[in-house]
């Protein structure tokens, strides 16, 4: 593919997202594709855009903005570390990588609040650090996978239509210039207004975790 391609990290997923992928999400950085979508809100220098899904009665997101004070290679491995993301993030009840059906895999389950149940989700990601035209940008993509020697816990709902891509860069200051597209369905009987709740507060809350966990990181590798 054009610009150069880390070698793949032992425990990273096998390979699957195509090269196309990769280029239609780190273009976004420079020309967002938002025919047919909505402003939703802004917050934290953030803009959300979001599109209706027919089939689900869902949205589907995009993100833009700038995450200050944490350079785009740091986010990127706060981001891609499992182990240092159930330190800081209060939602996650269990998250691990693991190997089923011979492709590795991550599963992780997600806190929801009483009475509703629990979701987990199994997924593949992909991380590829790339350079364009003298420019570093990386790109993680990831979607849902199905699973079958990974069975379906009791009480807890499984979301099996789950897909997330990232592209971010220097802002050319020291900051992190980002686009993130993001789709979740988590069924089950959840209310419209508390899906869109979430969406409007979830993306700044998590955003402001991202970049605490940013400013700790290097605490905790040193540990």
């Amino acid at each position: 593919m054009p610009g150069g391609q880390r070698p793949r990290r032992a425990g990273e997923m096998s390979l699957q997202f195509t090269d196309e992928q990769f280029q239609e999400a780190w273009k976004e950085l420079d020309e967002p594709q938002l025919e047919g979508w909505e402003f939703f809100t802004e917050t934290m220098g953030v803009k959300i855009y979001r599109r209706y899904d027919k089939e689900t009665g869902l949205y589907e997101y995009k993100v833009f903005g700038v995450l200050a004070s944490c350079s785009p290679e740091l986010c990127a491995d706060v981001y891609m570390d499992l182990a240092y993301r159930k330190k800081w993030d209060s939602y996650v009840k269990e998250l691990h990588e693991k190997d089923y059906d011979g492709q590795t895999a991550i599963y992780w389950e997600v806190k929801y609040p009483f009475p509703l149940s629990n979701r987990d989700y199994v997924y593949v990601r992909e991380r590829r650090d790339l350079e364009m035209d003298g420019r570093k940008i990386w790109v993680v993509l990831a979607e849902s996978s199905p699973v079958s020697q990974c069975p379906e816990k009791g009480g807890v709902l499984r979301v099996k239509d789950y897909k997330q891509s990232l592209a971010i860069e220097s802002d050319k200051a020291s900051g992190t210039k980002m686009f993130m597209n993001y789709f979740d369905n988590p069924g089950g009987m959840i209310p419209t207004w508390l899906v869109n709740w979430a969406a409007k507060s979830g993306v700044p809350g998590f955003l402001g975790d991202m970049q605490k966990a940013c400013k700790n990181y290097p605490e905790y590798c040193r540990k």
